[in-house]
């Protein structure tokens, strides 16, 4: 193969085979492989029309994305080299890099170019469209055959392997940016040999197919690059974009798109690890947990997995395996997965071989190994231990000062890492050579031996071992993350207790409590060591440094409380009196801050009676947080079933609809706003009354909007209806009982709670509408005892900007009259409907200005 632009033909073969998903805001965005085809031609054409020609630099900066993906092979097919930037990077190092690099045009996605200010942009948003129209230039919905035709033509000359594909920048914080100068060549002298090892495992994988690989790992990074990008069209496989890194939210999207692997680096995995163990510990099942898990050591994998069946059915059947990579994985966190009946695949590579030197075998792996050499590279091991490696995949050098200074004549790559080979040829990795502490005595101490005997204790959520200065030479120094509720003492005990599996030379005298919630981190989650160690010293030098420093916790909660009150001598510290101040929105934006950043699954139910700082820090430091986005209410998915459709239609033509006509004869204006509109939409409303008002404005819709339709009710009164109180007549009971399950499948209702659990029905809501149904929202979330429209809530908003459908404004006139005067029959002519011209918002709106703007529009119906 002679460059990726022939790789990229490929997509032809899977046609409308799903490529992409992503979850974006509340709905599920799904790329085939022919649509990515599209926008990455598109993406092509646009750089050529931009004055970008074949080996032209072009900046790429965007979180993980389909657009991303696009725009990865719209390069490829103009020839133009990739300068990917990190999107958690500072605009500050993206500037530099665009000028060190001398790109011609930067790809931005639309937050990043709202901040970030370059000559020449192109918003990714617009340019990667997976339904591009090029006019003649082929057959508008063709197989393919003649958009390949015209990919095949994009570059201004024939690509080679020895093509520059890009140039990746290390994300330095001073000095002249480096970058790492990759080819067509370097990527396919990696994917050459994966593609080949796969061939005899093909004959299974169609009864698996298509394999979903959830990514975690930044596409700015090689790893990423290669298993995201480059490994899926090899197997025809779907690449699922998750950009949380929350446990919870993970395993939720391994399930629910029935993912085969998680691609991760090492400290996600270790999250990962720790939000298993919490969610076994909230159950109260920790000790019967280890007592399974230490009886599982040495069973076949089957019985491991068997035994271990509640957990793989939270992650799904399918889900069999971590792909890990961008860094060592803790062996601890190698064998908890592996004891639990997953296989854990490990490769071992950096920036400079294209990704990968070594790899195991997903079903041969040696524990506490990186696999075997890859094929078609020389490999050995220097007198100390380095590893060197030489071959197609090793880069040809390094972009610096605005120029290509190429590599060595000899092409040994000096790896800077310390490995050694086991009897069966595995690569085992033993750590960085200049991360290596020489002890005053003249010993050799790795840092990593040391951080996997802190990590074993309980009080240690994380940690990294740095060298102080001694003399001419150094001793270790813990630099310590600790767990929730553990403190000073704790973190003594731990050093301690992990001093004593560790020789004499080795041991620590000295630690650091870390101030903040998280190391400095690289794009692949790698602490920044020169930076903490700096800090570490500063810290030891300075005590008052480390109490003088505000709480995590602290400086997240300062935008959402109000001052504390005088807080008299002896009494509680003074911030943790501090009362929350916040609105339902903020409370929702308070909630996930802290869920990703403590890697917690917050109870919304028990955070909703949250008053104080004090309060919320009690909730953090519970073992686990227990269940999660209020599990109270039930989302009733039964309900949009094809029979239960299809029996709700009958029975509302027979009953509903003749009901609403003869008792209401409701009059409808401006349903010709309609016209030509197709959904799904989300239909806002006035609210008058809980028995008339669903019934009115279903009379008023188009079939096409009536027959799938979700209508939002309030989720406490659902509640009760489900669950009625057990002090009450039976035949009380059981009339709110039946109620419940007649409202929800005739009229397809589901929760949308008041106080908590409103990200779950916003979820359950994205769900409906990627299946195909319509909404309704009455935005003022409860009925008024007047008629009069109140203040419509700012969840709508929300919900808007992340559903991005048509809004259709509706308001209900003349039913408070019938309510006021308990009539069951309108008056010729009483009550309207009125309809409102759908609206859009543009993307980034405000949600508290999309529930303003609604209301007024609302309001002012004519």
């Amino acid at each position: 193969m002679d460059s990726l632009a022939a790789f990229f033909m490929r997509f032809q073969q899977f046609g409308d085979d799903p490529a992409l998903v992503e979850r974006r805001g509340y709905r599920r965005v799904v790329w085939s492989y022919a649509g990515l085809a599209r926008a990455a031609v598109r993406v092509a054409l646009q750089l050529r029309d931009r004055g970008v020609r074949t080996g032209d630099r072009v900046l790429l900066c965007a979180a993980n994305s389909p657009e991303w993906v696009a725009a990865f092979w719209g390069c490829v097919l103009r020839g133009a080299v990739i300068v990917p930037v990190d999107y958690a990077g500072s605009p500050e190092f993206a500037r530099r890099v665009a000028e060190n690099s001398g790109a011609r045009v930067a790809l931005l996605s639309r937050d990043i170019a709202a901040t970030t200010q370059f000559e020449k942009s192109l918003i990714l948003e617009d340019v990667a469209v997976p339904d591009a129209n090029f006019g003649p230039a082929f057959r508008p919905g063709a197989r393919g055959a003649d958009l390949f035709s015209l990919a095949a033509t994009l570059a201004d000359k024939p690509l080679t392997r020895k093509d520059i594909l890009q140039i990746l920048f290390t994300s330095g914080t001073t000095g002249e940016p480096r970058g790492v100068v990759l080819t067509h060549g370097n990527f396919l002298a990696n994917l050459e040999p994966v593609e080949s090892g796969f061939a005899p495992y093909r004959k299974y994988e169609r009864w698996f197919h298509p394999l979903r690989f959830v990514t975690l790992v930044p596409l700015s990074h090689v790893f990423g690059q290669f298993m995201a990008l480059l490994v899926p069209p090899v197997l025809g496989a779907v690449i699922v974009v998750e950009n949380s890194s929350n446990p919870s939210d993970v395993i939720a999207t391994a399930k629910r798109e029935r993912a085969t692997a998680l691609i991760a680096v090492p400290r996600m995995l270790d999250t990962l690890r720790r939000g298993v163990e919490r969610q076994v510990e909230s159950r109260g099942k920790a000790a019967r947990f280890a007592r399974r898990f230490a009886s599982a050591e040495g069973r076949r994998f089957l019985r491991r997995a068997w035994m271990f069946r509640a957990i793989h059915r939270r992650f799904g059947w399918k889900f069999w395996a971590f792909i890990s990579g961008g860094a060592a994985l803790s062996p601890d966190t190698e064998a908890f997965f592996r004891r639990l009946g997953y296989a854990v695949v490990q490769g071992y590579g950096m920036t400079e071989t294209a990704s990968l030197i070594s790899l195991n075998h997903p079903f041969r792996a040696a524990q506490g190994t990186v696999g075997k050499i890859l094929p078609g590279r020389e490999f050995r091991l220097a007198a100390d231990g380095e590893i060197l490696v030489r071959g197609e995949n090793v880069s040809v050098g390094y972009w610096e000062k605005g120029a290509l200074r190429p590599s060595g004549e000899e092409g040994w790559l000096r790896t800077g890492d310390l490995g050694e080979l086991d009897a069966e040829g595995n690569l085992r990795f033993r750590g960085r050579k200049k991360s290596v502490i020489v002890t005053p005595a003249g010993l050799n101490v790795y840092p990593e031996d040391l951080e996997a005997a802190l990590r074993a204790q309980p009080a240690v959520r994380d940690c990294v071992v740095v060298p102080l200065a001694r003399d001419a030479n150094a001793e270790p120094c813990a630099v310590l993350l600790l767990a929730s509720g553990a403190g000073s003492l704790e973190a003594g005990a731990a050093v301690q207790q992990a001093n004593a599996s560790l020789a004499e030379y080795q041991r620590m005298r000295r630690h650091v409590i870390w101030p903040q919630a998280d190391f400095p981190r690289t794009a692949t989650g790698k602490p920044r060591l020169a930076e903490i160690a700096a800090r570490a010293g500063a810290l030891l030098h300075d005590g008052a440094a480390l109490s003088s420093q505000p709480s995590a916790l602290e400086q997240l909660l300062d935008r959402f409380t109000r001052p504390a009150p005088a807080t008299p001598a002896g009494g509680a510290p003074q911030h943790l009196e501090r009362e929350l101040n916040l609105t339902s929105l903020d409370r929702v934006e308070l909630l996930t801050a802290l869920e990703e950043r403590y890697q917690l699954d917050l109870n919304e139910t028990s955070f909703a009676r949250a008053k104080t700082v004090a309060d919320v820090e009690r909730l953090l430091q519970q073992p686990s947080a227990g269940p999660r986005r209020g599990r109270e209410y039930v989302y009733p998915r039964w309900t949009q079933s094809p029979p239960v459709r299809w029996l709700r239609l009958a029975i509302y033509y027979l009953l509903v609809w003749p009901a609403t006509v003869i008792l209401a004869h409701p009059r409808v204006a401006g349903r010709e706003r309609l016209h030509g509109l197709r959904g799904p939409v989300l239909v806002v409303s006035n609210h008058i009354t809980r028995r008339a008002d669903i019934g009115l404005i279903l009379k008023a819709l188009p079939w096409r909007f009536r027959h799938r339709l979700a209508a939002a009710m309030e989720g406490e009164r659902l509640m009760l209806m489900r669950r009625p109180s057990r002090d009450w007549f039976f035949l009380r009971r059981f009339g709110y009982w039946l109620g419940y399950w007649l409202v929800s499948a005739l009229f397809n209702v589901f929760p949308l709670p008041q106080r908590s659990g409103f990200r779950e029905s916003f979820r359950f809501a994205g769900e409906s509408v990627d299946r195909g149904y319509s909404l309704l929202v009455f935005p003022e979330g409860e009925v008024t005892s007047d008629g009069a429209m109140t203040a419509f809530q700012n969840g709508v908003g929300l919900l808007v900007e992340n559903l991005a459908i048509p809004v259709v404004p509706v308001r209900l006139d003349g039913v408070w009259g019938m309510k006021r005067e308990a009539r069951r029959l309108a008056h010729r002519g009483e009550i309207t409907v009125r309809i409102g011209a759908p609206v859009v918002f543009p993307p980034g709106t405000p949600p508290g200005s999309i529930a303003r703007a609604l209301e007024k529009i609302v309001r002012e119906m004519p």
